[in-house]
């Protein structure tokens, strides 16, 4: 396609699950075209500063999610809803892209339902195999909606759907780790079997308390840990450990490639963004979906694996009875993790950033 420059708009955040995936589709979209992009995200999200320092402009909204559980809180979310569509509009206006593209979150709703109403054309990008209400309603306008899992025919349009899998962070495939090198760099022995422990950057209460009270267990049985808390944590997971050899603490993991690499099972949520990982790295993992989200998707997104052998699921209420019994089990079963890592692998959709990247491209030079 000709050398023109494009202005595209990429609205979505509030968890790195989101955002990860939105910075990989414009990296892959700087690579192929000429682009000047503009992102959009939620106010005092995590989005407002994890874009900029990637390199590129983003303008906040003020939009707020629903309390499904607290009705009468919702005024003020209405309030934020109303404004916010009103400054989508002018972002539009202003900017007057040749495409918007949404990856989910609070603020993707207004974005791309103000492009919609100006008549720019719009892709969707759903990571969960149950689509979210957002994406539902922006869907009969979308000119095409990419989609990590099959089936979504349940939700939205079959003409407009394409498999493209979740775009991840490009640290994570972009070099092989070397698994000892790994271990070692966390200070571990590369000799004994390791587990990874994560819950996301905020952290997974229920997770974290069933590792809180079953280090020793894992220590006990030979096994040795990498234990990302989040920060609400606070000093609890290092209290635990302390005067304990074989395990590693941390609020947050800034190099996830070797926690990976370094890892033999992992433990994690179930949000589409890290799920998509473990298929591309080919990790046995157990998991256990968050209860706090919209329409249980989680434990959809975990049921697709548990169903073909690619993961054990344990859900939020027993994790603290069973969690860690059922990873020192694990760990001990060499033929169950080969199993997993075989069956989670061949889920892996490769590339998926530069698939969106076909679509969108698609679009454009039918806009011509």
């Amino acid at each position: 396609m000709e050398k023109r420059k494009y202005r595209i708009l990429i609205s979505g955040g509030g968890t790195g699950g989101h955002i990860f995936p939105a910075l990989s589709i414009a990296g892959a979209l700087k690579s192929r075209l000429e682009t000047e992009i503009l992102f959009v995200g939620a106010e005092d999200r995590m989005e407002m500063e994890r874009v900029p320092a990637a390199g590129y402009e983003i303008k906040g909204l003020p939009v707020a999610g629903f309390d499904r559980r607290r009705i009468w809180r919702n005024a003020g979310v209405l309030l934020k809803l109303r404004k916010s569509l009103s400054m989508a509009r002018a972002i539009v206006k202003d900017f007057k892209p040749d495409i918007a593209i949404g990856v989910g979150g609070y603020c993707s709703g207004p974005t791309l339902k103000a492009a919609q109403r100006a008549g720019v054309p719009t892709l969707i990008q759903e990571q969960n195999s149950y689509a979210g209400v957002t994406n539902k309603l922006l869907a009969e306008k979308a000119d095409r909606i990419c989609v990590a899992y099959d089936g979504m025919e349940r939700f939205f349009p079959a003409d407009k759907i394409v498999k493209t899998g979740n775009p991840v962070r490009t640290s994570l495939t972009d070099k092989s780790r070397d698994r000892n090198a790994a271990i070692g760099s966390f200070g571990l022995n590369p000799d004994k079997p390791t587990l990874l422990v994560v819950g996301g950057s905020l952290g997974a209460l229920t997770i974290n308390e069933s590792f809180e009270g079953g280090l020793e267990k894992i220590l006990n049985a030979g096994f040795q840990l990498i234990w990302q808390t989040g920060k609400n944590f606070g000093d609890r997971g290092p209290c635990a450990a302390k005067g304990k050899r074989g395990v590693v603490v941390t609020p947050f993991i800034t190099d996830m490639a070797s926690a990976y690499a370094a890892a033999d099972l992992v433990v994690s949520r179930a949000g589409a963004g890290s799920i998509s990982e473990l298929e591309l790295l080919g990790k046995p993992c157990i998991l256990v979906p968050s209860p706090n989200v919209a329409e249980d998707h989680q434990t959809k997104n975990a049921r697709a694996l548990s169903d073909v052998g690619a993961a054990i699921l344990i859900t939020d209420a027993d994790a603290r009875g069973s969690l860690v019994d059922t990873a020192v089990r694990t760990m001990a079963d060499r033929r169950t993790l080969e199993s997993m890592s075989s069956a989670i692998s061949r889920l892996a959709l490769r590339e998926s950033d530069q698939r969106i990247v076909d679509e969108v491209i698609k679009i454009l030079d039918r806009r011509k």
